[in-house]
């Protein structure tokens, strides 16, 4: 009898679970942003296909990508192959993400290529893998060819070829690939990070472990600066960080000037991208080291050739600015690695005065 009503309750439970997935799948559906006029037509859906891969992921335990797969496949597909990294059902059960932003996150988690297991051993480690989520790419961050041992964005493969037939490979991973975290979305805002890339050769530029880590760390300076009333120049740097980043693989030492008021955020992308970067300095100063630095003293900024002045400093009673701007919340923030400084107005670029 116990046995009976525990069955009831998990096939309750699974259809409630299944009803909830169906509506989700139709509302992505319903709100799917267009796509460019370039981008490759969809193929026809193989429903038998995706039928047996259903079944395969249902047995494997992956019961949410399973139903999602049945109900909308083409969610899946944006190419003639596709290899989906099926996100454990415990991992993902409770997320709170919209529907447009979980469609993302399923992009984010197919490839255009068909790779079995064996294929993805033989790739070198550090290789990039591309991704249906447009300019997003995933990262093979560790091999062990002897235990069979792959892990993808430091997140393990733990059911490989759970499907292999026609076009279609599927495995299983522990995690997403990028973090669900909910206060990380902000509206305009790029909420998925894929790890840097050299878009030469495809291979990561540098240890994956360390890039991963340090756009946590800028996400947090990011969140940190909106959170403090920096809003507008909070959305300006989370604009262009990844760019910054790619630019400057060992930006390990930072200060940061941030402006009030940053009206360059409505600028054009390469515009503003230099606004942003002359307000950041690839070494760490506290307000007292500033403060210490002598009258005409120049402070290189992440454009190249171009630096900031120090007028007044330690030869003068009255204080210190900088570009002649004053600071005037010193220290909002610091670490190790950065330190923030409130500014009473944005540097004015000496290309553009």
């Amino acid at each position: 009898m116990a046995s009976s009503c525990s069955e009831c309750w998990r096939a309750s439970a699974f259809f409630t679970i299944s009803v909830v997935l169906a509506c989700m799948a139709i509302s992505m559906s319903l709100h799917a942003i267009p796509k460019d006029n370039g981008s490759p037509s969809t193929k026809p859906v193989n429903y038998q296909l995706f039928s047996n891969a259903s079944k395969a992921l249902r047995r494997s335990g992956f019961n949410i990508i399973a139903t999602l797969l049945q109900v909308s496949p083409e969610i899946f597909l944006s190419s003639h192959n596709s290899t989906i990294f099926a996100i454990q059902d415990s991992a993902i059960s409770n997320t709170s993400l919209p529907p447009w932003l979980f469609k993302k996150l399923l992009q984010y988690h197919t490839s255009p290529l068909k790779l079995s297991m064996n294929d993805l051993l033989m790739k070198p480690q550090g290789s990039c893998l591309p991704t249906f989520l447009h300019q997003k790419k995933v990262a093979i961050t560790k091999i062990v060819v002897k235990e069979r041992l792959i892990e993808i964005n430091n997140v393990l493969v733990s059911r490989p070829d759970i499907f292999l037939e026609g076009s279609l490979s599927i495995h299983g991973v522990l995690e997403p690939f990028s973090s669900l975290d909910p206060q990380n979305i902000h509206p305009g805002w790029d909420y998925i990070q894929s790890p840097i890339c050299d878009s030469f050769s495809s291979t990561l530029v540098s240890d994956i472990t360390e890039s991963k880590n340090m756009v946590n760390e800028w996400t947090k300076i990011i969140r940190l600066l909106s959170s403090n009333g920096f809003v507008s120049f909070a959305i300006g740097l989370h604009s262009v960080i990844d760019q910054i980043l790619e630019d400057n693989i060992n930006l390990n030492s930072t200060t940061i000037f941030a402006p009030a008021d940053f009206a360059v955020v409505a600028s054009s992308s390469p515009l503003l991208d230099r606004i942003v970067r002359l307000h950041i300095l690839p070494q760490r100063f506290t307000y007292k080291e500033l403060a210490s630095l002598p009258g005409k003293t120049l402070l290189k900024t992440l454009v190249p050739n171009q630096y900031l002045v120090i007028s007044g400093g330690a030869d003068f009673i009255q204080g210190f600015d900088i570009n002649g701007v004053q600071i005037f919340a010193p220290e909002i923030f610091s670490s190790k690695q950065f330190v923030i400084h409130g500014i009473s107005q944005a540097f004015r670029d000496s290309r553009t005065s």
